[in-house]
């Protein structure tokens, strides 16, 4: 009796743990779906992981996180979501436009936290920054908008350039807007401006031979995902064709890039990580307002200026929130 006693103690001990594992909760895992590559967005990353921290998640100790990378290739999108989907992810991170498109229109059931660089109204994203409904929120740091302000500041930096460059990803689904504001601002500075083209990496080297047969002084190189994971190429090719060049963001500067302006956007991705651990915690996307950048910095870099023969007018010089000598 006793043996049999102990059986049975030992089978409802047995039973108890299954149960208390049964009603433990597993740990939740974020899909993190980007359209570029992991090496150009390492510090869009750490921004990210930071932002999750501070809601009180860490990668690999209480949430697993899922990355899936385009590699550049949009139309690689939407079967990566469907892997993810197919993976049962608690939420879906996007860290781009063509990446937020892609989860929208795989599900309307699973939790997307975006962070882009249009207006998410106006690219179908959500229904208003203050009340998104449905399964999507996120950052929106307008990045796209700011093309226009680049050209005149490019102007300004570069009045002996007549003609100036632009440079876009004819893959990406912003580039039309890109297009759009860009030619009336060139205009209004008494510019002429020229579309050049690159979505592959050896079509940036095509492009920037390009500039002496359009005898462009300058080049504008906006935001997008392709772009942002080829800083060290695009400023490599601008320092050997001695091409002064503006970009959206800081990034390109600190990698020896003559001037940029633009939001931060690895204080952009920390907010998204603040919002998925918020998510995680029970909130609604419906419920959360898509934020909006407010702070743009202009960086300079007067070695860049310098060795590109560039006198800085003082006017820039003082709106400057960082000088890089």
């Amino acid at each position: 009796m006793r043996r049999r006693g102990f059986v049975l103690s030992l089978a409802g001990a047995l039973t108890s743990v299954r149960g208390l594992r049964a009603q433990q909760k597993p740990m939740p895992v974020i899909g993190f779906l980007n359209s570029g590559s992991p090496g150009g967005n390492a510090p869009f990353i750490a921004g990210f992981l930071m932002g999750l921290s501070e809601t009180g998640y860490v990668d690999g100790q209480n949430v697993a996180i899922e990355y899936r990378w385009g590699g550049d290739r949009y139309d690689r999108l939407p079967a990566l979501v469907a892997d993810l989907i197919g993976r049962k992810v608690d939420l879906i991170a996007a860290g781009s436009f063509p990446a937020a498109l892609a989860a929208k229109n795989a599900t309307s059931t699973i939790p997307i936290i975006f962070e882009v660089g249009v207006d998410p109204v106006e690219g179908g994203l959500v229904t208003s920054f203050s009340r998104p409904g449905g399964n999507l929120t996120g950052i929106s740091s307008l990045s796209i908008e700011l093309t226009p302000k680049l050209v005149e500041l490019l102007s300004e930096l570069v009045p002996q350039a007549s003609v100036i460059a632009l440079l876009v990803n004819p893959t990406n689904p912003t580039t039309e807007r890109v297009v759009r504001d860009a030619p009336e601002a060139a205009y209004a500075k008494g510019r002429r401006l020229r579309i050049l083209k690159a979505g592959v990496e050896r079509e940036i080297d095509t492009a920037f031979v390009s500039l002496a047969e359009l005898r462009a002084g300058a080049l504008v190189v906006p935001s997008g995902p392709f772009f942002n994971t080829h800083v060290e190429l695009l400023v490599a090719q601008a320092a050997r064709h001695g091409v002064p060049t503006i970009h959206v963001w800081r990034e390109f500067v600190a990698a020896g890039g003559l001037i940029s302006y633009g939001p931060s956007l690895p204080a952009a991705f920390r907010q998204v990580g603040n919002y998925v651990g918020q998510i995680l915690k029970g909130a609604k996307p419906a419920e959360l307002p898509v934020n909006r950048a407010t702070i743009f910095d202009l960086v300079i870099n007067l070695r860049t200026a310098k060795a590109l023969g560039l006198t800085v007018p003082q006017s820039i010089l003082t709106r400057a929130d960082e000088v890089i000598e």
